[in-house]
């Protein structure tokens, strides 16, 4: 059990990352997936994307991402149409699973884990850009907007090694405050903002940084992130006004609890700095001090 704040945050991160039972369900559904697109539509690329493709995933919450680069001859000028399409064969190849379309993906919500929850997002490839494999897919408004996501990986994986690999961590800190809480904010929006905010700093403490990436996140009254590789335009927090309303109220009750954690770290006071955290996180979701 943790004696100090950074033992405890280290702990909290063992937590966090996918259990084998987890990655293990995902394998075995990927193949049927894989196989089910490729007879239906033909398969330039079948690859992870997002949190678990990224290593910033947190157990039990996060879905598994997979972006299928279909051929354009089977995409139509409608995402809309297309996204239908695809849904429509899922569903007939995993009947009782309740395939329904979460534009700009498919989601099909399988077995027991939350990590067995595939979202698949159609992609049409249109090139590369620095190296970059360059995709559209639906835009929520029935046409396309490009994306890299082997850029936006590579993106935080750069600033995570410039800091000792301490960024990813970061990040998974601030989702599971999302998940735990039920923010209702963008899992990719707090990833590129996390990401961000640390390529400006020269080292990374766990409690310091969480507490200025909640502060931040409120000085930005979560407004829209200008994707940091240029390549998605702007990425926004939230979808809806009143989901913006209600993450920045939860958003102004952490912040408190963040305060008095750092401060009392500050005071030497480890056991009340371990109390505020378990209150920003709720429940026994972080660590129990150990004197």
């Amino acid at each position: 059990m943790p004696r100090s704040i950074e033992e405890g945050f280290d702990d909290f991160l063992v937590k966090l990352k996918a259990k084998v039972a987890e990655t293990d369900a995902a394998k075995r559904h990927r193949a049927s997936i894989e196989a089910c697109l490729a007879s239906n539509f033909g398969l330039m690329r079948f690859v992870r994307i997002g949190s678990f493709g990224n290593g910033t995933s947190v157990s039990g919450y996060s879905d598994i991402d997979y972006l299928a680069s279909i051929p354009a001859t089977h995409l139509t000028r409608s995402s809309i149409y297309s996204l239908s399409k695809i849904r429509d064969a899922l569903d007939n190849r995993f009947p009782l699973t309740g395939v329904r379309v979460n534009t700009p993906a498919i989601a099909v919500p399988f077995g027991t884990y939350r990590s067995e929850s595939t979202e698949i997002v159609p992609a049409d490839y249109v090139g590369e850009v620095n190296g970059f494999k360059v995709y559209e897919i639906a835009d929520g408004n029935g046409g396309w907007m490009r994306i890299s996501p082997d850029s936006h990986n590579d993106y935080v994986a750069r600033v995570d090694r410039k800091l000792g690999g301490r960024v990813k961590p970061l990040i998974r800190f601030v989702k599971a405050w999302k998940f735990y809480r039920s923010v209702p904010i963008s899992s990719f929006y707090l990833e590129m903002r996390v990401a961000k905010y640390a390529e400006g700093e020269s080292s990374i403490v766990y409690d310091i940084d969480m507490l200025r990436v909640l502060k931040g996140l409120w000085d930005h009254q979560l407004a829209r992130l200008q994707d940091p590789t240029g390549f998605s335009g702007y990425v926004s927090a939230c979808k809806t006004e009143a989901q913006r309303v209600d993450a920045l109220s939860k958003l102004s009750t952490s912040i408190v609890r963040a305060q008095k954690a750092r401060q009392a770290a500050v005071d030497a006071n480890i056991s009340d700095s371990f109390y505020w955290w378990r209150m920003l996180y709720g429940g026994d979701s972080f660590p129990t001090y150990y004197r």
